[in-house]
């Protein structure tokens, strides 16, 4: 037989690594998280069993790992059905976009019809030998690496006989073992319903050996909790590998299934020192700068106090900067968002004219979380986003009492965060004060907590805003009034009288107080100042007179010298000219004879003092 010289290369590669004990290799499946809570897939060159009730994706699981070794690999494969046909497989399976005629032509998909009817079953003792006889020619020929066997309890049930059931299961294990192919085998099982998210029991207990032939058990479940559908997958057995034994959460959508797990215990993701803003000046100051560019904000509060409007001027910022944009809202639509925002100054049409800006407006109710996250994931991939809002995140919290979806909010964030994306989720609180534990769980993730909240007083309902906490900066941790109107959103300057913050109409009493007074302060300030002006101009008019009389003094005495020092020069000046007109000798040139008196004779007497 032609087959004959490809087989036994495989069974000596097979025998090697069981004599070698070396690590299972494994063959990927393309779905989404079963590849990374399997280390790598479904154990190549084994048996792979895919166990649970109606709808769950038993099918949609086997076909889809044959569709992505067929496309991806280049890995042909076989598709054995025995409970339904293959032309509405194929049909179903269009769905997801998988062109499997085209497969079909190359020779990378072979389809086998399989079903029989009971009459045929019962005629005579049957067995799988002929079916696998042809399926080893055809993996033959097209060099298949994979066989589905879809429904093998189908088929099995028709024999109604224990041991001859058994005597199939061997025989295909055996056939498998082989060939070498890698094998999937489908079967149905139901869950007891009376056990919330137990273990699987099997509708026929006569097939739960086939747990123990099987390399590898993956469970899968359907059912739904306080009225709302979930889908689970359950790695049980995985012989010669590590894996993940925790319920994980699905979706079945347009591109097939796809697995939401925690992703590596270690986080590892880009960190940024990039700020970007909040849309508001003074909330940006007051968180030194903005937000962190990538980092996960929480926007908590009461209804109506402004939650969505922050959310708002946040989007509207990110678009102007021309950064792309996707705003998600629960239970409101996407025009009446725009709406309201506009009567505050914040104008998301030209952004959503220009497709910076994406808005998707969906319910809470109908799909589950697993499945409205699924589809938020993806339009993040087609949109591309570098700043998201999700408002209000709360809104999923009604759906988190399903234990394996209870971490799906944290690994959306999770996802978010490894992608870059600056994400902005408001979160709805029923009291007035801060409650760190939010509906949603995620506060303690949070890399910046702003808290909005309604302060009563005077009669009145005031909004306020504080930060709770932003991690790797600083920031303010004041109260400040949040006030909204026509000219857009602002926060107040904090006023404190009376040892309180006021707000609303008591502080604005207090300022016309403050105002008043402030104006009795000012006019008995000028009249005091105007009264020492006057006594000032007084001291200076005083001081001018003291000034000029000093000077009128200091005038007469200069006058005075100065008639003096001119009568002594004219005197001189006459008597010589008086004397060159006379024709007289110059004042020095007059010599003036020294009388000298006669002396004294001997013998003389004076008389009265007299000489005689």
């Amino acid at each position: 037989m032609a087959l004959e010289a490809t087989i036994p290369e495989k069974k000596d590669a097979l025998v090697k690594s069981n004599a070698s004990h070396a690590v299972v290799t494994k063959l990927p499946t393309g779905i989404g998280g079963f590849d990374e809570i399997t280390d790598g897939g479904i154990p190549r060159h084994r048996t792979t069993l895919v166990t649970g009730g109606p709808g769950s994706g038993k099918t949609v699981f086997a076909l889809q790992s044959l569709v992505y070794g067929a496309s991806g690999k280049g890995e042909a494969g076989m598709f054995v059905a025995f409970e339904e046909s293959t032309a509405q497989i194929v049909a179903n399976a269009g769905t997801f976009g998988w062109d499997i005629n085209a497969l079909r032509r190359k020779k990378k998909l072979f389809f086998l019809d399989a079903r029989l009817a009971p009459e045929t079953v019962r005629a005579g003792e049957f067995d799988l030998t002929g079916m696998l006889g042809i399926l080893e020619a055809k993996a033959s020929e097209i060099g298949a690496k994979q066989i589905v066997f879809d429904g093998i309890d189908v088929l099995l049930s028709l024999l109604d006989d224990p041991a001859l059931e058994r005597r199939e299961l061997y025989r295909i294990r055996d056939w498998l073992s082989r060939t070498g192919l890698t094998g999937v085998i489908t079967q149905k099982a139901g869950a007891d319903p009376d056990q919330e998210g137990g273990e699987l029991n099997a509708d026929t207990q006569r097939y739960n050996h086939l747990q123990f032939m099987v390399d590898c058990v993956v469970i899968l479940r359907h059912k739904v909790v306080n009225g709302t559908a979930f889908r689970t997958l359950r790695v049980m057995k995985y012989r010669g590998s590590g894996f993940s034994g925790d319920e994980f959460p699905i979706t079945v959508g347009a591109d097939g299934m796809l697995l939401t797990h925690r992703g590596p215990q270690e986080l590892r993701y880009r960190v940024s020192d990039e700020r970007v803003s909040t849309g508001l000046n003074r909330l940006d100051h007051m968180l030194r700068g903005g937000f962190h560019r990538g980092s996960n904000v929480l926007i908590s509060g009461a209804p109506g106090t402004a939650k969505s409007t922050l959310s708002g001027l946040f989007a509207e910022a990110a678009c102007k900067r021309g950064e792309r944009t996707l705003y998600v809202s629960f239970d409101e639509g996407a025009d009446q968002i725009v709406r309201n925002l506009l009567s505050v100054g914040v104008d998301l049409a030209p952004h959503l004219k220009s497709g910076l800006l994406e808005m998707y407006s969906t319910r809470t109710r109908g799909p589950n979380i697993e499945d409205q996250f699924g589809d938020l994931r993806a339009r993040v991939r087609a949109h591309d986003p570098q700043c998201l809002v999700i408002d209000p995140l709360s809104a999923l919290s009604t759906k988190l009492s399903h234990l394996a979806s209870a971490d799906a909010t944290q690994q959306f964030l999770d996802f978010l965060k490894t992608q870059g994306i600056t994400v902005v989720n408001t979160s709805l609180m029923d009291g007035l004060s801060t409650d760190e534990a939010t509906a949603t769980g995620i506060s303690t993730i949070a890399d910046t907590w702003i808290h909005l909240s309604y302060l009563v007083q005077d009669g009145e309902r005031n909004r306020a805003l504080t930060i709770v906490k932003s991690r790797g900066t600083g920031h303010s941790n004041q109260v400040r009034e949040l006030t909204l109107s026509d000219k857009g959103v602002t926060l107040t300057d904090v006023f404190v009288a009376q040892g309180k913050v006021l707000m609303g109409v008591a502080r604005w009493e207090w300022e016309q107080a403050a105002q008043t007074a402030k104006g009795r302060t000012d006019a008995a300030t000028d009249l005091k100042r105007l009264h020492l002006e006057l006594s000032q101009a007084e001291a200076v008019a005083r001081l001018q007179v003291v000034q000029t009389e000093i000077e009128a003094r200091a005038a007469e005495i200069e006058l005075l010298a100065m008639e003096t020092g001119s009568a002594s020069r004219l005197l001189v000046t006459g008597q010589a000219t008086m004397r060159k007109l006379r024709h007289a000798d110059d004042e020095g040139a007059i010599t003036v004879p020294q009388l000298v008196s006669p002396p004294m004779r001997a013998g003389k007497k004076r008389r009265n003092g007299v000489a005689s």
